[in-house]
């Protein structure tokens, strides 16, 4: 049995603190805590859903209204709610404040309702959502670790009420999704990927730990804000920065254990690198920008090449962008192109990379030899237009991630349709208003042959009497099942090879129908299904390659999975009770006391 601090409110700092039991996978509050403590811890509200006996018994009978509702009633409720709100924003705020009272009908709501949840509580709305995090700020969700901390993380981080901890979301704010530095504000990317591990994935939402490490921030406009949140000063860089890193890795491993999983979120690109290479063999780590957006695109590859009967070797590839999701995208590529039968050179011979300064080629190499885009510096003609570059590779494949919206001109879609009979065309940056061409736009000027997937949602696409409906290349679909997986096999070090196999896991699930529509993503409303089979995918291979740490193995690794997960379903808030029979157990049958109208005979009654 786990006995776990709760989280209070301030207006009920001055009483005891509750006690959390974990009973059979479920949370019970017991002991001397009664009432509105039940109501106001967020973990074990159930609202209206707690039933007659439980407000009796509990104490708070009559602060509720009479009516017990089911979790279906509330949701519907919920739902009307939603409807009434005018804009994402105003809806992510609602969600977020509904956690805030309600943590199993949050999880519920969302998890009911992907398709139509995810674009709110993620992207692209999330992105929103840090631009104005210092205004919708509630209540504690995560730690702010700062630089003016060093010296003393480690007691910060046991100011977390939770004693245990699996996953950690790690960020500097300094590159939110497409949005640029944002500082402090970028929290709110931590705890929107947390909240996926456990609406996606079902890892338990207080195994969760959504951090930010606040250096400062180099914009301009936050350092002029006289309602931003963070630190008003310019980002720390060099050895100071490194060595606030080591201080907090060490910080948590010391906390929580060599185990916690800690996922590294929006960094710039060469400190994303160079993080990962400093912590990957001493650390359970991973970067979701490089790796998990990584696998998902290539898990559409794999998806494509059953349109295209083309192995990923058989491919050309152009980038427009070479910032660090890009240059994650194009390492899978290069392991999944020496898987089948390609040296590392021969991979790279076909990639081209255009950024803002035009081709990388080698008359740009970058004296750091650390530079990650170095690998990918041909030795070509410069050339600063896409356009030129395109016509002369002639890829197969075009992958955008320059957060360039509109940078896939009508002209560059017809001249992958021209050299190609089904062009691949990936506009992945996010959000929506960054992407490098709408679906329609594909669609149009590739006289509908292309095969394409974007990193925000876009509506069906007409064109020609034909309905397609582009899927969503979004990293949802691996980094939760990733983090479930690595979790439940207790992977101490996450290697490349681990996104090849979430994202060949991924590729699996996609069906002919999907393809036919248009997809080479299975429907958001199956994300968790995918969750679910690349974390027995990624323990079936922890166990192969004996990097596993949970013994003894399991047997039925989905019985496995699924016995771990979160339940987001209410339960009974009572401890279970029982009777024993009269014979086993007999209880004394007392005479009832007599009644007297009249004086007692005895004035010693």
């Amino acid at each position: 049995m786990k006995i776990f601090k709760m989280l209070r409110p301030p207006s009920v700092l001055k009483t005891m603190i509750a006690r959390i039991h974990e009973v059979g996978g479920e949370l019970v509050m017991t002991g001397e805590i009664k009432g509105l403590d039940y109501l106001r811890s967020p973990r074990l509200n159930k609202g209206t859903g707690f039933t007659l006996k439980e407000r009796q018994t509990l104490g708070f009978h009559g602060l509720l209204p009479p009516r017990v509702k089911t979790q279906q009633e509330q949701m519907e409720l919920l739902r009307i709610a939603l409807g009434d709100l005018k804009n994402d924003l105003a809806k992510y705020t609602f969600l977020m404040d509904l956690h805030d009272r309600n943590e199993k009908l949050f999880f519920k709501l969302i998890t009911e309702d992907i398709e139509k949840m995810l674009p709110i509580v993620y992207t692209p709305t999330v992105g929103l959502a840090c631009q104005k995090f210092g205004l919708i700020y509630r209540r504690p969700r995560g730690l702010f670790i700062t630089y003016h901390d060093r010296g003393h993380i480690f007691e910060l981080m046991k100011n977390w009420p939770e004693p245990i901890v699996k996953a950690i979301c790690v960020t500097d704010g300094e590159r939110i999704l497409g949005l640029g530095d944002l500082g402090a504000s970028g929290m709110g990317i931590s705890v929107g990927k947390l909240t996926l591990y456990t609406a996606l994935a079902g890892v338990k939402p207080h195994l969760c730990l959504p951090i930010t490490i606040d250096v400062g921030t180099n914009n301009e406009k936050l350092l002029n804000d006289p309602y931003y949140i963070g630190l008003k000063q310019k980002r720390i860089r060099g050895d100071q920065y490194y060595e606030l890193l080591d201080e907090f890795m060490e910080a948590a491993v010391k906390r929580y254990g060599r185990e916690t999983l800690i996922q590294f979120e929006d960094f710039g690109i060469i400190n994303a690198f160079d993080i990962l290479d400093r912590y990957k063999d001493r650390y359970c780590t991973f970067n979701d920008d490089i790796q998990g957006t990584a696998a998902t695109v290539v898990a559409g590859l794999y998806a494509a090449e059953r349109l295209v009967h083309k192995k990923m070797t058989d491919h050309c590839f152009v980038f427009f962008g070479a910032g660090g999701a890009a240059i994650g995208i194009a390492n899978l590529i290069v392991t999944a192109m020496i898987e089948q039968g390609s040296t590392a050179e021969q991979a790279r011979e076909k990639i081209w990379m255009f950024d803002q300064n035009g081709l990388l080629t080698k008359e740009r190499l970058d004296a750091n030899v650390n530079n990650p885009q170095n690998p990918y510096m041909r030795d070509s003609e410069p050339s600063k237009s896409l356009i030129d570059v395109i016509e002369k590779a002639k890829p197969s494949v075009l992958i955008g991630c320059s957060t360039v919206g509109g940078g896939f001109t009508p002209e560059i879609l017809k001249v992958m349709a021209a050299n190609n009979e089904k062009p691949i065309i990936m506009a992945l940056s996010n959000p929506t208003s960054k992407a490098e061409c709408t679906a329609q736009q594909a669609y149009d000027n590739t006289e509908g042959r292309c095969i394409f997937a974007s990193g925000s949602p876009f509506p069906p696409v007409e064109y020609s009497g034909k309905t397609f409906y582009p899927g969503q290349g979004n990293n949802a679909y691996i980094f939760p099942g990733v983090a479930l997986g690595i979790i439940a096999s207790g992977l101490h070090h996450v290697k490349n090879e681990v996104f090849l196999v979430a994202a060949k896991a991924v590729a699996d699930l996609i069906t002919e129908e999907d393809l036919s529509r248009g997809s080479l993503y299975p429907p958001l409303s199956h994300i968790q299904t995918c969750s679910k089979e690349i974390a027995v995918r990624v323990m079936e291979y922890a166990y192969e390659k004996g990097q596993a740490s949970t013994y003894p193995e399991p047997q039925d690794k989905y019985c496995y999975i699924r016995s771990h997960q979160y339940n987001c379903d209410y339960q009974n808030a009572l401890r279970e009770h029982w009777d024993y029979p009269n014979e086993d157990c007999p209880v004394a049958i007392l005479e009832p006391k007599k009644k007297y109208n009249h004086k007692p005979p005895c004035p010693c009654f």
